[in-house]
């Protein structure tokens, strides 16, 4: 059975047909305005594209349709009657490989373009593997312009299996196409008769995705502790993963105490059961320290200061092995250090060792409490993605003189995550002046 909404993000090179795709389903499925319409066609006057440039459509920005290129992710919205879609349209060029990132993140189907003429390119390895780390588990490898090459068959299946080893472990769709002229997006194609499969948004429509969020063990960081009066307390967050009941047993970390829901309450009223990804509020029986940034769980969960993660680096100014960042996890933020230099758009295995001890979970195994962010704390620039791969052992953390250990310290001793960013941002500015 599938759910009502679906969110795609398009991926691969420069002049793929990414945008012109997300055009063609837009157009065809009819889900754009008549002002749109007829503003796309005014503007498809002066380019070479035909009646209607497709691309149009979702690259909205005056450089992108200057230069005919995806600069920023254009998120669109458009349904058909069997189900609801979320539309990420990505850039392809190398310097925007952290816009992909971002559109990539949050969507659970990713399309990737391969233009037939030219095969499998670094940028389509790249954002394969990006796309892969990021959780997606199902792909659509469509393989565009077909009709520049005939729809010649050898050169599809030639693309399908060269493509396949980049994407082990996940499911992948070969689509032999041509966005412009609409062959195999929204009906079967006559000019691939060989081809017998499903079109793109048949595939779109009818394809499940691994939603069990439901279903893993309870993970609610707490992002606002709710105290009215004497007689109320409470703690307001979003659950990540799990069911919670009144009368469960959950433990509070990180300080490792335990205690049962009083209640589970709502706008609504109270309920007695509550799942991912609801808003609630949880009412425990014991009276417990517990501020934002902690976390409410039932199962195994790691605790640590040291872990491996792959990162994602967005930042012109490269990574610095043990220069200081601000880390934000889940509803929580302290200071970290990385062992390993990275470039803008590099992706690499880092290993990370914080100011204080996060509560965590393998990326793999947990979306929400395995990503996090680095933030450069001159700037407040979001500077890399990560997920945590695996825990390290917190004795093996290196020890770090100089300049690098004082402003630690003086994170550590910070009575507040607002005073301990602050703290950071002062002894930055020192150093650099």
């Amino acid at each position: 059975m599938t759910s009502s909404l679906l969110r795609i993000c398009t991926a691969g090179s420069v002049d793929d047909g990414k945008s012109t795709l997300i055009g063609r389903l837009l157009y065809d499925s009819r889900s754009v305005y008549e002002d749109q319409l007829l503003s796309v066609e005014k503007a498809s006057k002066n380019r070479s594209a035909g009646p209607i440039d497709f691309s149009l459509f979702t690259d909205g920005l005056r450089a992108e349709r200057e230069q005919g290129i995806t600069i920023d992710v254009a998120y669109r919205y458009f349904a058909t009657s069997r189900r609801k879609f979320i539309l990420a349209d990505t850039p392809g060029h190398e310097q925007y490989t952290r816009n992909m990132a971002t559109g990539a993140s949050t969507a659970e189907v990713a399309i990737l373009l391969v233009d037939a003429r030219h095969g499998i390119l670094d940028q389509s390895r790249r954002h394969a593997r990006i796309a892969r780390l990021l959780g997606i588990t199902n792909f659509v490898l469509a393989v565009n312009k077909m009709d520049l090459v005939d729809f010649d068959r050898d050169i599809f299946e030639g693309i399908a299996s060269a493509f396949s080893p980049l994407l082990a472990g996940a499911s992948l769709y070969p689509i032999p196409m041509s966005a412009l002229l609409g062959d195999n997006v929204i009906a079967s194609s006559p000019r691939t008769p060989w081809f017998d499969g499903p079109s793109l948004l048949e595939y779109l429509e009818t394809v499940d995705v691994d939603r069990n969020a439901a279903l893993g063990p309870l993970r609610f960081p707490v992002q606002l502790v709710i105290r009215p009066d004497q007689d109320f307390r409470g703690y307001g967050g979003q659950i990540l993963s799990g069911t919670v009941r009144a009368g469960d047993t959950i433990t509070a970390w990180p300080s490792v105490r335990s205690s049962r829901v009083k209640r589970i309450v709502t706008w609504d009223g109270d309920l007695d059961v509550a799942y991912a990804p609801m808003s609630v509020t949880i009412v425990l029986e014991d009276e417990l320290d517990i501020s934002r940034g902690d976390l409410l769980v039932d199962g195994h969960i790691s605790m640590g200061r040291r872990f491996k993660a792959d990162m994602v680096w967005m930042d012109e100014r490269p990574l610095e092995p043990n220069r200081l960042y601000v880390l934000k996890h889940s509803s929580g933020t302290t200071t970290a250090q990385v062992d390993t230099r990275l470039l803008l758009n590099d992706i690499g295995q880092v290993t990370v060792e914080t100011s204080r001890a996060l509560i965590f979970d393998r990326y793999r195994e947990q979306r929400g409490t395995g990503a996090f962010i680095l933030i450069e704390p001159t700037t407040n620039f979001t500077a890399g993605a990560g997920m945590i791969s695996d825990p390290l052992s917190d004795t093996a953390a290196a020890s770090h003189p100089g300049a690098a250990e004082r402003i630690t310290q003086l994170a550590r001793t910070a009575h507040s995550e607002g005073e301990a960013i602050e703290a950071v941002r002062r002894a930055l500015e020192d150093l650099l002046t």
